[in-house]
């Protein structure tokens, strides 16, 4: 027989042997037991992580953990999943737990090659359950073999399994934005797309040697001679007194390329071609047209308290501005001084009656119902800014609260009573500090909430 290079090393290696029929064959550990055993593993990311290795080495540890007690028949890989998310939304996860209920399966249990590869907080403690039904053990690298609850010990290092690993998310979540604020406050572009009217440019080598080595450059934000004109008349049009739908308007006239439309490859979740109320808003809003760099202005809510089973609904919450972190220096040209956005930033909602005359709403976009939840709509009464909610957006019925009529003139005083302002405070200065905490005012007939404002210390 001749033996192929491979063949020839692995002989030499100690790692072949002869078979009954005279074959090479890679040694193995005596299979002993007749347990036949799924294999489950997971890796978070796809573009961080090579999946083929993750998988390997998880599999290795399944295998050296089952020697002598069975093999492993099946194999479910998540690839792109966070250990957060239940095993119903897994698709490889779900895979298995369909796998169980069948009849004629072909695993009698389950390992894994590390417990926060399958489980973080309390998942392993709610799925025993299941598994047990079914007559299935759950085999861990940390427990040495099978699960067993009833026992005091392993239910203790289950419960401090789960605690550590969803700790592990909470510390490299508190380092990776530790790492951000430094890098905001040294001008560093943070990576994502390029604001529309910018473009990303190299900015020299990376400052870790090892990435310089590897090519890696810093990239920074220059001014897109495309889209940057736009956002200037954007922020020019506006100070001038213009409505932002009208400016939608006139954008959409023109066909000017709209956001999506100028880069598709990188906005794919974007479906519609035309400029939006909220995309103009979006734009006129983002400081870092003024150069600086500003990170921390929104985040999305972790619970890592909850059941870790349970579903949990993203949302992305807008920060107050004085929770936002800016650069110590301007790290970008700018496309609008800092004046100027401050003063579009201060421009509210001035509606024209039926004679021409200008109406102003300081509070409008601020209030919403205490009763329904609705947005309260701006109202000219006698003379005077207010604001109602009718509750309702068809007929009226007999459980229609009564509409609800507020003036401003009250509102700004309650309000500025809830701020813990000075009785003698201007009601400019009362809506600028809900506006630049992003605060939103709950109306009820008789009292105002403010829904987490910043109440200035020492007052």
């Amino acid at each position: 027989m001749v033996l192929s290079g491979r063949d020839v090393l692995t002989d030499w290696m100690g790692l072949r042997a002869e078979d009954g029929t005279g074959a090479c064959r890679a040694l193995r550990p005596a299979v002993v037991g007749d347990l036949r055993f799924a294999f489950y593993g997971r890796t978070s990311t796809t573009e961080h992580q090579d999946s083929a290795t993750s998988r390997a080495w998880q599999l290795e540890v399944a295998q050296e953990l089952v020697a002598g007690h069975g093999t492993i028949t099946a194999t479910f890989f998540d690839a792109g999943r966070s250990r957060r998310d239940r095993w119903r939304d897994r698709p490889q996860a779900a895979e298995l737990l369909a796998a169980l209920r069948e009849p004629n399966r072909t695993f009698d249990a389950i390992v894994v090659g590390e417990y926060e590869r399958g489980f973080a907080g309390d998942q392993l403690e709610r799925l025993l359950a299941l598994f047990r039904r079914h007559g299935v053990q759950v085999w861990l690298p940390e427990a040495g073999g099978p699960v067993d609850l009833d026992t005091p010990e392993h239910r203790a290092l289950v419960r401090m399994l789960g605690a550590q690993s969803l700790r592990e998310v909470v510390r490299a979540r508190h380092r990776a934005m530790a790492a951000m604020r430094a890098l905001t406050e040294q001008g560093r572009y943070l990576g994502g797309r390029a604001p529309y009217g910018y473009r990303l440019v190299e900015a020299g080598p990376h400052p870790h040697p090892a990435g310089a080595r590897r090519g890696r450059s810093i990239v920074q934000l220059e001014p897109d001679p495309d889209t940057a004109p736009t956002v200037r008349w954007l922020f020019a049009e506006r100070l001038a007194g213009r409505s932002i739908e009208h400016l939608v308007e006139t954008l959409n006239q023109r066909r000017t390329p709209c956001p999506a439309e100028h880069d598709p490859a990188r906005n794919t979740h974007r479906t519609r071609r035309r400029w939006t109320v909220e995309t103009v808003t979006t734009i006129l809003r983002n400081p870092r047209y003024t150069g600086w760099q500003v990170w921390n202005r929104q985040t999305v809510d972790h619970d890592h308290h909850s059941p870790t089973d349970q579903r949990r609904h993203r949302m992305t919450k807008h920060k107050p501005a004085h929770q936002w972190v800016l650069s110590h220096q301007r790290a970008h040209t700018a496309l609008v001084s800092e004046h100027d956005f401050v003063a579009v930033q201060r421009i509210r909602a001035q509606r024209p009656n039926q004679h021409g005359e200008r109406r102003e709403y300081l509070l409008a976009g601020l209030l919403r119902c205490g009763a329904c939840g609705q947005r309260m709509e701006s109202r000219w009464t006698h003379g005077r800014p207010g604001y109602r909610c009718r509750h309702h957006r068809g007929p009226r019925t007999e459980a229609t609260p009564p509409t609800l009529y507020l003036r401003e003139k009250q509102l700004i005083t309650k309000i500025g009573h809830a701020l813990h302002l000075p009785a003698a405070a201007s009601p400019r200065l009362v809506v600028d500090t809900l506006r630049t905490d992003r605060a939103v005012i709950i109306c009820h007939a008789d009292r105002v909430v403010i829904d987490e404002p910043r109440v200035p210390a020492g007052r």
